[in-house]
């Protein structure tokens, strides 16, 4: 999609802006003031899908979402930096270059992912992390080895994306298709999805984050990993077992796990309301600290 042709009617439009930081152009949407909360996506969605929070956070915070490279309206400098590492390092980097860096960084499914990698790169300075309904566990046995290959095999052929655009983004496909989510989003939530499953630049950028996507170096170093961690969980998720994230905060020294009721992978499309006032809750807790605690 290109912002100048197709952004016009994108959710929170107006906060929209397009930053070259190499080696991508992102699309990031900016707003507010207070404490930097850093919004990030899943994979095959975009910026989108903080429509309903990010105007609700922005009242109190500063409030920075991208788009993934490749994926919504930010366009890949090299389709050969999309897995885990090479997003967080590029990401951050785009943010030191805009003064952005975060106070708590909230992440969505693979979203969250990149937001522990960047919690290290951060080296301490991050006050904490949320996850929604967070993909921390790699695939496992003979899909482990058999979904990363596939979809580097799908990826090398520029005809997939086309493809997968002409068969996959009729609106009763994309129903059925978010339906498997365990979510059920309004009309406009979609729509949205319909646009993006049918542009075939954001279906390439998401094949290339999936196909060189690795977890297992994170998951390894997720003992030594003590940033602050809240994991908000829908039972309903038909994307990632509710027990992903149980099974990841285990690992992890701070973390812990809120279940968020009948909901689904897609919790905060479903419930934006309440699911921007818990992260409001958890990010003032963070930022204050502990009752009692000195100021230097």
């Amino acid at each position: 999609m290109d912002w100048a042709r197709d952004g016009h009617d994108w959710p929170n439009a107006t906060a929209s802006r397009m930053i070259d930081c190499r080696p991508h152009r992102w699309h990031v949407q900016v707003a507010g003031l207070g404490p930097t909360v850093l919004l990030l996506h899943g994979a095959g969605g975009a910026s989108q899908s903080w429509r309903g929070v990010f105007p609700i956070l922005a009242r109190d915070h500063r409030v920075v979402a991208p788009d993934f490279p490749g994926q919504g309206f930010t366009r890949m400098g090299s389709r050969w930096r999309s897995g885990l590492d090479a997003t967080a390092d590029d990401l951050l980097a785009m943010l030191r270059q805009e003064g952005w860096l975060p106070d708590v960084i909230v992440g969505h499914s693979a979203g969250a992912a990149v937001a522990l990698r960047m919690a290290e790169l951060m080296d301490g300075t991050l006050k904490g992390v949320i996850g929604i309904n967070p993909a921390l566990e790699p695939f496992k046995g003979i899909t482990g080895f058999l979904f990363p290959f596939m979809a580097r095999m799908l990826a090398m052929n520029p005809l997939t994306p086309l493809l997968f655009t002409r068969f996959s983004g009729g609106p009763s496909r994309v129903a059925e298709l978010l339906a498997t989510t365990g979510s059920r989003i309004d009309e406009e939530g979609l729509r949205l999805y319909g646009r993006l499953i049918r542009d075939s630049g954001h279906v390439d950028g998401t094949l290339a984050m999936m196909s060189q996507w690795k977890l297992d170096g994170l998951i390894a170093r997720m003992p030594a990993n003590a940033v602050p961690c809240l994991f908000l969980v829908g039972e309903r998720d038909g994307t990632v077992p509710p027990s992903t994230a149980r099974d990841a905060a285990a690992r992890l020294p701070c973390a812990r796990v809120e279940s968020l009721g009948p909901l689904g992978h897609l919790a905060h499309e479903e419930e934006p309301d309440r699911i921007a006032r818990r992260i409001a809750e958890e990010v003032q807790a963070l930022v204050s600290g502990p009752v009692g605690a000195e100021t230097p």
